[in-house]
């Protein structure tokens, strides 16, 4: 059974203080910039120098170079990073030889993204630490969304966000938002309130939650699936 998806915490990060991330497409450009958001030591590097150009500004280093080479992955000191994330999931070969060359140079852990479950399998019978197939573990976030009980409305912006139509938490009720803070503490924002017939657009810090409000959440899929814990 494949593993679940990866979700890099700030726990985690906390325990990992280095990355290298190796593809810089969505999946892996978006995952850099956060891991470095939370912290960590960047890494980030892809053959296409247009890529690597756009996310030289939000990592610590950001550098073109090929996987595949095994000796360009030793003079970037591949084996002192505590892990390695390899996104390149819609090339198997490259992936697995990828792989190969970050084993052969002792990095402690590797992350790899898959394209599907048979490259998943693949990637399983190397000893890849974590195996990730975001298309597929989004689509799962999704449906669960869509599942829940209280779910007004969804509007997806993009594959990784959305905007979350929702009745209050009944723990928000009588709470503002400066006293939630929800945007640090879960990495959503409140962008409406709606009570009645009155609607509150890009509500202040000091707007206090009514038992009855309708709020329009933004965030990804991850963040929006924990606010349906609550």
């Amino acid at each position: 059974m494949r593993k679940p998806a990866c979700s890099l915490d700030k726990g985690q990060v906390n325990q990992m203080k280095s990355y290298m991330v190796i593809g810089l497409g969505r999946f892996g450009s978006s995952l850099a910039r956060n891991l470095c958001q939370l912290g960590a030591e960047v890494l980030a590097m892809d053959v296409r120098s247009d890529l690597v150009q756009q996310l030289s500004n939000d990592v610590t280093h950001a550098v073109v170079g090929d996987g595949q080479d095994k000796e360009v992955l030793r003079a970037l000191g591949a084996r002192n990073f505590d892990c390695a994330v390899i996104a390149i999931g819609d090339n198997l070969a490259a992936s697995v030889l990828t792989v190969m060359n970050l084993q052969e140079l002792g990095v402690p852990y590797l992350v790899c993204k898959a394209h599907d479950e048979i490259h998943s399998r693949v990637l399983e019978k190397l000893g890849v630490d974590r195996v990730v197939i975001p298309e597929m573990d989004q689509a799962l976030r999704l449906a669960r969304i869509l599942r829940s009980h209280n779910v007004l409305d969804y509007i997806e912006l993009s594959g990784d966000y959305g905007i979350l139509e929702v009745p209050a938490p009944k723990s928000w009720a009588d709470k503002t938002l400066r006293e939630l803070n929800v945007r640090a503490k879960m990495d959503i924002n409140i962008i409406a309130a709606k009570n009645g017939e009155k609607t509150t657009v890009s509500p202040s810090a000091d707007y206090r939650i009514k038992a009855d409000d309708v709020l329009a959440v933004l965030g990804d899929m991850a963040a929006l699936e924990a606010m349906q814990k609550l």
